[in-house]
């Protein structure tokens, strides 16, 4: 049986590797590399579905596993038809699996073999999440990629317990793909563990790849070490994908580490950051971070970036944005949040170009200069 989801590729940048591709999914195309919004909780904060598509040009967006379980609950969304029908949105849409999420809550969790019993966040009912269970609430909620039930490692942690750690989540791999049963409508990744220890890195790809799953992540990585620590595992593990599949790199969303994925061979990446930062007042621009809020704004009667070709900066002004970020009105975050999705999404519309005219790495150079004020 034909995979839900599978991999074109265009071409390959020959100043970088990059790689120019189309994924083929039940709800339409994705052109890559690919920055996806996250919707955790089936809203990109703020954002109409329809903004998302006119306005942004979002191509897939990512929801949560996790959440969409504590609320409003897996059943009721696929009562409601799923979740493309639950909020509206006939794209591609992918879930994480919750291991993140339940590994974030600490002390509010205990992992073993079987699973992991955790304490909802909400009111502190307890709950169990087993590879088959997540395989049942992501099939309840219908998107298109369904992400395997994985272990995060917190950074930094001990060869012994990342090694332990990552054998588990190649375990859960294998019981995620004898569990999934919608495999002609949802295309399930596994995710490539190992902290930051390259033989372990090896060794989860290889036994990953041996149960030919439609599409692999990179997990684990960009979780606070130091950019050279995170440029060299990345480097390292992405060449071990296989190269007919997409390749996807979770929880990363600032633009450097953006083009360094897509230099990488990467296809898709997805983080809460443009959003999150447009809530505390901070845009995203050409030429660096502006943060709105900051008085030096109050009398500025320019758009956020003149570059920029979106509804907000086609229409507002700095003061006025400071302002409304001033009074905690609400058009404040979502004037911001379409800017920066925007601005990561055209980022992303450029690299795609750029790969397509093997010239990824002097577009780099010049971004680089723009945005840091200098080419590192």
């Amino acid at each position: 049986m034909k995979p839900a989801v599978t991999y074109e590729l265009l071409h390959e940048c020959k100043q970088t590797g990059a790689r120019r591709g189309i994924i083929h999914t039940p709800h339409g195309d994705i052109q890559t590399p690919i920055f996806m919004p996250v919707g955790t909780q089936a809203t990109v904060k703020s954002m109409t579905p329809e903004e998302l598509k006119q306005e942004v040009n979002a191509q897939i967006i990512l929801s949560n596993t996790y959440h969409l379980y504590l609320r409003p609950g897996n059943k009721i969304v696929k009562e409601a038809g799923g979740l493309h029908k639950f909020m509206n949105w006939d794209r591609p849409i992918l879930t994480d699996s919750g291991g993140f999420q339940v590994f974030s809550l600490g002390d509010l969790r205990t992992i073993h073999e079987e699973g992991v019993e955790f304490k909802s966040h909400l009111d502190g009912s307890k709950h169990f999440f087993s590879p088959e269970s997540v395989m049942e609430i992501e099939e309840d909620l219908g998107a298109d990629i369904i992400m395997a039930f994985d272990e995060c490692c917190p950074y930094p942690s001990t060869y012994e317990y990342t090694k332990n750690s990552m054998e588990r989540t190649t375990r859960w791999a294998k019981r995620c793909k004898e569990a999934h049963k919608t495999v002609d409508k949802q295309a399930l990744f596994g995710i490539i563990q190992g902290g930051f220890y390259k033989d372990l890195r090896t060794q989860s790809a290889k036994e990953l790849i041996e149960l030919d799953l439609p599409g692999y992540a990179i997990g684990g990585i960009s979780v606070g070490e130091p950019k050279e620590e995170f440029l060299d595992i990345l480097k390292y593990t992405t060449p071990l994908m296989p190269k007919d599949k997409p390749r996807y790199l979770m929880g990363v969303g600032t633009p450097d580490y953006l083009i360094e994925a897509a230099m990488a061979g990467i296809d898709m990446c997805d983080c809460v950051l443009p959003t999150r930062i447009a809530r505390n007042g901070t845009a995203m621009t050409s030429h660096g971070k502006v943060v709105v809020r900051n008085a030096t704004y109050e009398r500025d009667w320019t758009p956020l970036d003149p570059e920029c070709d979106c509804y907000t900066c086609r229409n507002y002004t700095r003061a006025y944005i400071r302002h409304l970020i001033k009074a905690n009105e609400i058009l404040g975050v979502r004037l911001l949040s379409i800017h920066n999705l925007k601005f990561l999404t055209n980022l992303m519309e450029r690299v795609r170009i750029e790969i397509e005219h093997d010239n990824l790495e002097n577009f780099k150079n010049e971004f680089y200069a723009k945005y840091y004020g200098t080419k590192e």
